[in-house]
Order: C-alpha cells, then structure tokens, then sequence
C-alpha cells in the first residue's frame, strides 16, 4: 500500500511537472520577442519547473490564469505561443510600446475573459478569429494603429460587456450587435463602448452616432441628456449673440483712445503670440524677453557660439537659476529662417517626447526671432560619428541605443502623436545627444503637419539635405512619411560605417554608400561596413539585422519601404526574419569624372534633382 502512495504522489508530481513545463517554454518565448530594458521579466527563464512564483504571472492551480504588464516598458511583437497558455483568463499589457500584428492565436484563448492591448503600436487589423473567444468579457485595443473594419465575427461574443477600439484608423460599419449600446439585466446598464477617433460609417441599424465616447446610459438618462443638450443649444445663442453686441461696442470705444495703441506698440512681441496660433495649451512654454535671453548669452558672447546654421547662429546660455539653454538665433538677412521660426514654434510647442528636443520657449521682439531650447551636453551625432577619434567612443550597444531612440521618436512623428509630422530634414546634424548620449531629434524648420487621414504631399521647392532626400522627392517633390523613412535608412548605414552618404564614391565607382552597401550586401559581404572600430569587437548579427533593415528604408520605390512602427518591431525583435531588400535608391548612379564633382552635405533649397538611370551621370540643378 506503501508503494502505491508513493506511485499516486509520484505520478502526480511528474503530471504538475509536465503542466508547467509547456508554460514555461510558451511564456519564455513570448519574453525573448519582447524588448525588455528595464528588466520586468527577468524571472522568465526557460530552466524553470514552474512560473507561478514569476513576477507579473497568476496561476490556480498550478496553471498560468493572468499575465498582468501594464506600462512597464516593453517593446517588440507579441509571440503567437501565447496561445499555449491555454488556460488564461487576463492578458493586459497596454502602455507598453509593443507593435506588429495581433496574433490569430489569441482566438485559441478559450478562456479568456479581459484582453487589454491597448496604447501600444499594433498594427494590421483586428484577428476575426477574436470572434470564437466566447467568455470574453472585456476587450482594449484602443490607441493603436489598427486599420481595416471590425470584423463580423466580434458579433459573437455573447459575454461581451465592455469594448474600446478608439484612437486607430478603423473604417467601415460597426457590427449591429457591437451597436445595441444598451442591454438590460435587473440591476444596471452593462455595456460599455467607443470608437472615437477611426473612420467608421454609421451603420443602418444605429441610431445614434458612431463615434461617440464611452456610454452608460439608460432611457431615462438618454432622455434626460437629449433635453440638457437643447437647454445648452439655446443658452449658447443667447451668450453668442450677447458677445458679439458687446464686443462691437468694445471696439468703437477702443478707436478713440490711442494711449492703449501706443501701449500695444511696446508689446508688439506679444500680439505676434495670438498671430501664429500658439494655442498656449503647454505649461511648460515660456515666453522670455530680450533682456533676459540677452543677459543669459552674455549679449551672444562669440566664445557662447556653438554653431551655425541656415537658420542663424545657435549660442549657448545659462539663466540665473543654473539652467543651460540652446538659443536659436534668427539672422536678420534670412527670409527663410522667418519662416522656419513660426513653424518651428507652432509645431514643436505641441509635441512631446523623450526622443524630442525640448523647447522650452521663444523669443520675439521686433526683428529678433529666437527659439530656446534645452541645452544639450553632447551636441549632435555627426559631431561623433565623423570623426576617426571621436566615434570609437560609440560602441556597438550605444550605436544601437541612439538608432533605436530615433527611430522611436520619428514613430511618434508620424503615428503617436497627436498631429501626423513629416520632418524632411532628419540628418545626423539633426540628431543631439545628451549627457548619457541618447538621441534627440532636432530642428522642425522644414517639418511639415498633416491631419490623421493624409499621408503625402507635393510641394514646388524641394527644401532639404543633399544624401538624405528620397528619390521622389528630390526629382518631384513628393514627400510622405516614407520619405522620413529613407532618410532614417541612410542614417543608419552612417552610424554603422561611420561614413557620410554623400561623396562616398572613394570606393570604387559608387557617388555614395547607398550604391556601395547594395554592393556588398549582395555578394554577402556586409562586414566590410562596419566601422573598423566596431569590427574589432567582431561583427554581429545584430549588426547584420541593422543594415538589413537600413536597406529596407532605402529602397527606391517608396511604396516597398517600411513604415516606422514596422522599422521599430523590426528593431526590437531580434528573432523576426527580415525581408530581402529591393535596389536601393540612387543605385544606378555612377561618377563619371571625381574632380568635377564635388557634393557638400549641406541644406539648401532645390528646384529640380535628376537622375540619369542610363548613362553614368548626375545631374543636379539649384534655385532659389
């Protein structure tokens, strides 16, 4: 009897064993798809008998119930062997920055009931297969960037009692099940929904309006909403009209009294505030005076300059509480610069970002424009990686950091933000560095602000940076989010090789290192990039994955490149296999004689840039 108690115990360790054993290697997979600095899933090791003593993980039973990982930093793709946890009741992991699609496999999660992937960076559309999950009961995808319709299937979800699909670019009618809004149990109202912020058409079964915020609403309440909503219509006339009678007497009596003209004259710096439409929605936007920038420079003391630039010179300064500042100094003689002033100050007031240069302020009087931005220790990337001593200060692990923090601010640009921004000068001088040498995109001169449902734009003078301005561009003035795209693509095979673009042709016939990265990659010979004080160290293949990825950014066509949430899960997941690039742009071109041509990386306007793709030749035409 003794034997077969230890037979049933034995046999029901070895059972608990076996359990886990499979949740262990589903979960340790999950974790080396993500991208995990902070170190949140350190216990997710794959030599464990069990995870139910993880960090972040719930178990009944000895089975995995809940993973719980809101806002903790995580990047990359979510594994689809999240589907062998099949007894998982709670997913959460919104605040994170995770991208790529949302796995078809999550619709083998039979027993899910709470499924919140929402503010990450999920792309593609939303899996019909979510449709089988029966004993859903709450479903987030809200503050991605889904696009596509809602499937049909989401219809089927008979538990389903709160849903959040807001802030994608969904299209399409919402599913008649998905707009019953209301449903009844004998205490309360227990539906929740919205889909603000998509594209969605009303569908023939809705009565009120797709895109609406969250709601919790019963007949009396709806009843009760509709009569506060014409109250608040008539009160509203009634204020307006009010407004304007006493606004029109305002103004007859302001004509009459010049002392109040003569007081505006000394603000005139002031006024130019409501002009450009700052808005004055960030706390942290200073308006300074002269004065103050002036004693903060030492009056733009020439030992304080740090550069100069298309815009004006740039000077550092400290203020009296100890703060250092970067002042942008518009030069007097530059049409242009007054222009990239007020954009800059419209723009960049609004964004937000830690891989973003801060604006703390500007600074208008008369004809001095300036913008005041954080100082930042390191100065700009090109100032390390073009220089032979300089740069073996970047090791691989840096390099690495400083593409993928650019990289995550040109995603906010063009996807997270509340505006859609196309920079069109993202160069390595664009790009600062701080004390611990991250990276901080710089300089919005030349951005450019679309609403959410545009992508492109054409424009008759070509502004930018010779080596880093797409094809389409450069010969037709035809910049998108893709063109960012390339330029971030050139970029890259900069910080790897440690070689500008432009003028590359001392290696053989190539006018720049876009034709000579082709090269090697395709006779398999990509080590040759890599800066020969990282090859010392030995060449990866993260390394490898980089120029891959690079590649990808500069393809000719800009339809095959990669958008920047792609470029960012690319990045971030060392295990995805990367796509072979197509021909990059520029490819063909060849230099027929060294001597005359000699190109400068320098920003100036173009007219016209063309490319001569049958004979070896190029061609390049300035205007103002």
């Amino acid at each position: 009897m003794k034997l077969l108690a230890f037979g049933v115990v034995l046999l029901g360790c070895l059972r608990a064993f076996v359990t886990c054993d499979y949740q262990v290697a589903a979960l340790y997979e999950i974790r080396m798809h993500l991208n995990d600095d902070d170190g949140v899933l350190k216990d997710w090791k794959d030599n464990q008998i069990t995870p139910c003593n993880w960090e972040n993980v719930i178990c009944q039973e000895n089975k995995v119930i809940s993973i719980t990982l809101s806002s903790r930093g995580l990047a990359g793709v979510l594994s689809p062997s999240i589907a062998k946890l099949t007894t998982l009741q709670q997913l959460t992991l919104d605040g994170n920055t995770i991208g790529g699609g949302i796995p078809e496999a999550l619709g083998n999660l039979s027993s899910l009931t709470t499924l919140n992937l929402g503010r990450n960076i999920f792309n593609g559309s939303i899996p019909d297969s979510l449709g089988r999950l029966q004993k859903l009961k709450n479903l987030d995808l809200s503050e991605n960037v889904l696009t596509g319709e809602i499937p049909i299937s989401l219809s089927n979800l008979s538990s389903l009692n709160e849903i959040n699909l807001s802030g994608n670019s969904l299209k399409g009618e919402i599913p008649k099940r998905l707009l019953q809004v209301v449903q009844y149990n004998k205490h309360n109202v227990v539906f929740l929904f919205s889909y603000t912020g998509n594209h969605l058409n009303c569908s023939r079964y809705s009565t009120t309006p797709c895109e609406r915020g969250t709601t919790k609403a019963g007949p009396k309440t709806k009843s009760i909403l509709w009569a506060f909503a014409v109250i608040s219509s008539l009160l509203a006339v009634i204020f307006s009209f009010l407004f304007c009678f006493g606004w029109i007497k305002f103004r007859k009596l302001r004509k009459g009294k010049s002392s109040l003209m003569d007081r505006s004259k000394g603000n005139a710096h002031r006024n130019e505030e409501t002009v450009w439409a700052i808005e004055g929605n960030n706390p942290e936007f200073t308006f300074f005076e002269f004065s103050e920038v002036l004693e903060a420079t030492n009056n733009f003391a020439v030992e304080n300059k740090l550069g100069q630039g298309g815009f004006g010179p740039v000077y550092k300064g400290q203020f009296p509480n100890g703060l250092d500042i970067a002042v942008k100094r518009l030069a007097s003689h530059s049409g242009q610069g007054l222009i990239e002033f007020k954009n800059e100050v419209q723009l960049i007031a609004k964004l937000q970002h830690k891989n973003l240069v801060r604006l703390l302020g500007c600074c208008s009087q008369g004809e001095e424009k300036m913008l005041i931005y954080e100082y930042l220790l390191n100065k700009s990337l090109d100032f390390f990686i073009f220089d032979e001593t300089r740069r073996t200060s970047l090791n691989w692990d840096r390099r690495l950091v400083i593409i993928e923090g650019i990289a995550q601010g040109l995603l906010y640009l063009h996807e997270l933000s509340r505006l859609r921004v196309i920079h069109r000068d993202v160069k390595a001088s664009n790009i600062l560095l701080d004390s611990k040498m991250n990276p901080k995109i710089s300089d919005f001169g030349l951005a450019k602000i679309f609403s959410s449902n545009d992508t492109e734009g054409n424009t008759k003078t070509v502004v930018g940076t010779y080596g880093y301005m797409a094809p389409e561009y450069a010969s037709e003035g035809l910049f998108s989010t893709k063109s960012d795209v390339f330029s971030f693509g050139v970029l890259i095979l900069e910080i790897i090789t440690g070689k500008r673009n432009s003028g590359f042709h001392k290696y053989g016939s190539f006018l720049n290192l876009l034709g000579y990265a082709w090269h090697v990659w395709e006779e398999r010979r990509w080590f040759v990039l890599v800066d020969a004080s990282l090859a010392a160290s030995g060449c990866t293949l993260e390394m490898m994955r980089c120029i891959n990825i690079a590649l990808l950014c500069v393809q000719e066509n800009a339809t095959d490149r990669p958008n920047m949430s792609d470029v960012v899960a690319m990045l971030s997941s060392k295990s995805v296999a990367l796509p072979e690039p197509k021909h990059p742009g520029y490819f063909h071109v060849r230099v027929a004689n060294e001597e005359a041509l000699q190109l400068q990386s320098h920003t100036v306007p173009m007219t016209r840039l063309s490319l001569d793709h049958t004979v070896d030749s190029f061609e390049l035409t300035s205007g103002r």
